[in-house]
């Protein structure tokens, strides 16, 4: 029989089923499962239509468990009713194996275990199909009429222990408990009234193990862990799990430098067992033995050559304490903390030391080795076996790895026979090691994590994910962000990242500021991303060039002011969850910068004799003693010393790539500073400085391209003042201030009345007179005679600077597609395509290119220079190609690992850029076209600078030089 119309067959129903069935119906065919994304919401503030309250006017609806269920999931349950209890001011009543007298109940479980969910099961109440035997899945649905006398239920059903924790947590967070409630102080905002909206939604993780390494914990976290809670036992593990799950992760390596999970607390791996933590240990630890427990106990030499009993004897007891305990058993084995092999090491011993791992583990276990999950890690030299023929059992995890400084070093071959163990990924938001470390703060923008992420789930590194996080703290934006995009990396595409960053602002702090928040930290990420702070020094930007040094601490100076500004505006109680995740690394950071610029200034004022040189000495004291101040009031003052000792970590004095075991001042200069004035002045782009200097002085050309101001600097080598005068030859020169007194130092800013300028080269003196003694300097301006269009690159000061996402044209081809990575890049954001996985190929007539349109002022010979994330050669093909060209001439292919070498890594890795250098010829001044062809995937573009014979070095290279949108640099006079 059919029905034309809906109405009628509803209608038909009505008459043949009764009404409590009826609805069922209705509801399952009007609500469709969703894998619900991390922003995907389903708890609302005001009731709906068939929306179940959660609470109404403070008071909440019971919470229904069985006692059959895992203890991990009761603990999950406890913590949801502390949680509503949070929002609500009321705790609601928790029931086990029995149904309240009341209309509507949150039923949690899993439908094997609890009673209850079985018999909405049975019933056709409730279907579950959509996560019967996944891992870690979870169901949440609004139940209409489940058992005599409740009218609604809240079913928060799982697959398993773990998906159905993860399903009570992400209750918890869409009501508004962030996961970092007690980790980062987040408070929890009031709501008298929750509803849960009608709908049915499943979630499922697509990284099956995702988790976090504690890792480099001294003296941070160490010194927090001892303080609070003794060490890191048991109490401090509790807060550690319930994070992770939280967070939806389920994997972690524990603690390890001086530290032993199973060693130092039995209750360690009693609680996370219980909790549904999976334990592993790290690259270095096989066999779930901690490596301090080798100190402790160990016999003789970690060498399997010589040793090889007492090793045996060791690790088996270690498969003996894990028992049941849910493990990822690391097996293989490097050096003695955490250092490679020694020389006569060789594959077939290696090998030999895998086989009879596996051996033990089926002794101790009693069954075959491939039930006991475990995993290689192929870290530093162990790929290199691995490149060399060493395999080990299909059924075990080969974990990749990154370079530990964010750029994945090698993922599986597409169209390979999968491994039953899969492969994962091992990434570092924190290291110790060369070139230098860094463990201080975060540095790690999400857009480059999502780039190498994406990699690694796209050519099928998606069994297990892990993430070095140091302290945890202060990384907590980045720890989230990895987790979440692990569990759901569809929901997550490069264009939303902003958007997803503004939504974890507004789940922290609400909603008015979360966009101004969001702003703030894509920017410092961005900031410390183009060079972790322990590799920042007085050298590091130019102080001389494009105003580079000068420019980068005023980005960071105006971000602090944001920043403050919006502290100013939220509550009271979201000022120290604030500080944390926003203003404090800011705040740090800023002071560096300044602190370095003010080092750098002092360093050239002695090399020019300023009287200015003692007070930029005693600035940087004063700015050294205010980083300490800082990092006091972080582990003191914040959330009443809660804190202590989480930002102890050393970050100025370093040496080597080791910490210094204090922050030590950078080294200043102080110089004797006659009575008498001495008048001197310098202009902008030069150390050289007149009287003195013999050369002439010539400020950096005006062009009507980029109409910005120059500056000259006038300096007093003596205590007292003087008067000066400045003149131009042109009155169309302007200047912002032509006379007045010189203390110590004033800064005097020239710009030109285009308008009145005629058209074409001029070379204008200008004369400064010093307490009656005059000086001639020469300015060069040049007016276009004929002005390019708007969007050219345009050549200034003999270069042409270009930020890669902004081309004038992009031509795909088939599928592949250009596309954006905002904020991926130390300058702007970063150009690649997709999909990563379509294969390589030489360009031709119809590759894939995107062309930059560009205007040179004469013939002649060009460097082009790309500028790269320093990405490595994944595929292990020969190194990553990327073909360029000017016009119509012959396309240079090029590597963007042509020099392989440590040197060469420890430069692009310590400035988050690779640079690749071609040299071209252009037969004519005026338009032409710059290509950037696509050869490799995952070949990230950040820059572009051509060298047309006038470029000077400089950190980020030179400012865009794009017309229309020329930066204008004129910086205020300095007094």
């Amino acid at each position: 029989m059919t029905f034309p119309n809906p109405f009628f067959f509803f209608i038909r129903l009505f008459k043949i089923m009764p009404a409590s069935a009826l609805v069922v119906l209705f509801l399952s065919l009007t609500t469709v499962p969703s894998l619900a994304g991390e922003d995907e919401e389903y708890v609302e503030f005001l009731p709906s239509t068939g929306s179940i309250a959660l609470a109404e006017k403070g008071r909440p609806i019971p919470i229904v468990a069985s006692s059959g269920d895992e203890r991990g999931i009761a603990i999950a349950v406890n913590s949801l009713a502390e949680d509503v209890g949070r929002v609500t001011g009321t705790k609601p009543l928790v029931l086990r194996d029995q149904l309240p007298a009341a209309k509507a109940i949150v039923l949690i479980g899993t439908p094997e275990k609890n009673l209850f969910i079985r018999q909405l099961v049975d019933q056709n109440k409730l279907n579950v199909d959509a996560i019967k035997g996944k891992w870690e899945a979870s169901l949440t649905q609004l139940v209409e009429h489940p058992f005599p006398g409740v009218e609604k239920a809240l079913v928060i059903a799982g697959s398993d222990k773990r998906g159905t924790i993860f399903g009570i947590y992400d209750l918890s967070a869409k009501i508004g408990v962030s996961p970092w409630y007690w980790w980062a102080d987040v408070p929890v905002k009031h709501h008298r009234d929750l509803y849960v909206k009608r709908g049915s939604f499943v979630r499922q993780p697509a990284v099956k193990y995702r988790g976090i390494f504690i890792n480099d914990e001294a003296p941070a976290l160490s010194g927090w862990t001892k303080e609070k809670f003794g060490g890191f036992n048991h109490r401090f593990y509790q807060q550690v799990f319930e994070l992770i799950l939280r967070l939806k992760g389920n994997y972690l390596w524990p603690a390890m430098w001086g530290n032993a999970f199973y060693d130092d607390d039995p209750e360690n791996p009693r609680l996370a067992n219980e909790m549904g933590i999976v334990i592993g240990t790290s690259h270095h630890e096989p066999m779930m033995r901690a490596h301090d427990e080798w100190r402790r106990y160990g016999k003789g030499a970690w060498n399997y050559t010589t040793n090889a009993d007492t090793l045996r004897q060791f690790w088996r007891k270690g498969l003996r304490r894990m028992g049941n305990n849910e493990s990822v058993v690391t097996i293989g084995m490097r050096g003695d903390g955490d250092e490679p092999m020694s020389q006569e090491s060789n594959i077939s011993l290696l090998e030999q030391i895998v086989s009879d791992q596996r051996s033990i583990m089926e002794e101790v276990t009693g069954k075959p080795a491939s039930e006991t999950p475990q995993l290689w890690a192929l870290y530093k030299e162990v790929q290199d076996y691995y490149d060399k023929g060493m395999r080990v059992p299909d059924d075990v995890t080969l974990l990749l790895c990154d370079d530990n400084w964010g750029n994945i070093r090698k993922l599986p071959k597409l169209g390979e026979p999968q491994r039953k163990g899969g492969y994962g990924v091992y990434y570092h938001f924190d290291y110790v090691g060369g070139p230098r470390n860094y463990k201080w703060l975060n540095t790690n923008p999400i857009s480059k994590v999502w780039e190498q992420m994406h990699l690694a789930r796209k050519y099928g590194a998606d069994r297990l994910w892990l993430v070095n996080v140091g302290d945890i703290k202060p990384m907590e934006f980045p720890i989230q962000f990895f987790l979440d995009y692990a569990w759901n990396p569809e929901s997550i595409a490069s264009e939303q990242l902003q958007s997803y960053t503004e939504n974890w602002a507004r789940r922290q702090f609400g909603g008015p500021h979360s966009p101004e928040i969001a702003q703030i930290i894509s920017a410092y990420t961005k900031y410390n991303g183009r060079r972790k702070p322990e590799l920042l020094d007085a050298r590091t930007y130019s102080l001389t060039n494009f105003r580079e040094f000068e420019r980068a601490t005023a980005e960071y100076k105006s971000l602090l002011e944001r920043a403050e500004r919006v502290e100013t505006m939220l509550a009271p109680e979201y000022r120290d969850a604030y500080f944390q995740l926003v203003l404090h690394p800011v705040k740090a950071c800023a002071n560096l910068y300044e602190l370095y610029y003010t080092v750098a200034r002092n360093h050239l004022y002695a090399q020019q004799g300023r009287a200015a040189t003692n007070r930029l000495a005693d600035q940087v004291k004063v700015l050294f003693e205010r980083d300490a101040a800082i990092s006091r009031y972080y582990n003191t003052s914040l959330a009443g010393g809660k804190w202590n000792h989480m930002m102890d970590q050393t970050r100025i004095g370093y040496t080597y790539w080791q910490q210094p075991e204090r922050d030590v001042m950078p080294a200043v200069k102080k110089i004797s500073i006659p009575a008498a004035a001495g008048p001197a002045f310098t202009v902008e782009g030069s150390e050289q400085y007149w009287p003195v200097s013999k050369e002439e002085a010539v400020l950096p050309k005006f062009s009507s391209l980029f109409p910005d101001s120059r500056y000259i600097e006038l300096f007093n080598q003596g205590k007292a003042s003087y008067a000066y005068r400045i003149t131009a030859g042109k009155p169309w020169l302007k200047i912002s201030a032509p006379r007045g007194m010189v203390d110590q130092e004033k800064r005097v800013l020239l710009s030109v009345e285009w308008k009145d300028v005629p058209a074409g080269l001029h070379q204008v003196p200008i004369t400064i007179t010093l307490e009656g003694r005059s000086y001639t300097l020469r300015a060069i301006v040049d007016k276009a005679r004929l002005k390019p269009e708007k969007g050219l690159f345009a050549e200034r000061d003999g270069y042409i600077s270009i930020e890669a996402a902004h081309y004038s044209r992009a031509f795909a081809q088939d599928s592949l597609s250009w596309k954006v990575l905002p904020d991926h890049g130390r300058t702007a954001s970063a150009l690649t395509t997709f999909p990563v996985t379509a294969p390589s190929a030489l360009p031709g007539n119809s590759s894939p290119y995107v062309e930059y349109a560009i205007w040179l002022s004469d013939p002649g010979p060009v460097k082009v220079a790309c500028y790269f994330s320093p990405s490595l050669d994944f595929r292990n093909e020969g190194g990553l190609r990327y073909a360029v060209s000017i016009d119509d001439e012959k396309r240079q292919v090029l590597k963007l690992e042509g020099d392989n070498s440590e040197r060469a890594w420890n430069k692009a890795v310590a400035e988050s850029i690779r640079i690749v250098t071609s040299e071209h010829g252009v037969k004519s001044a005026g338009k032409h076209v710059l290509k950037f062809w696509r050869v490799d995937p995952a070949v990230v573009l950040q820059k572009i600078v051509l060298d047309a014979g006038g470029l000077k070095p400089s950190y980020l290279g030179p400012p865009e030089t794009r017309l229309g949108a020329a930066e204008q640099v004129g910086v205020a006079s300095r007094r």
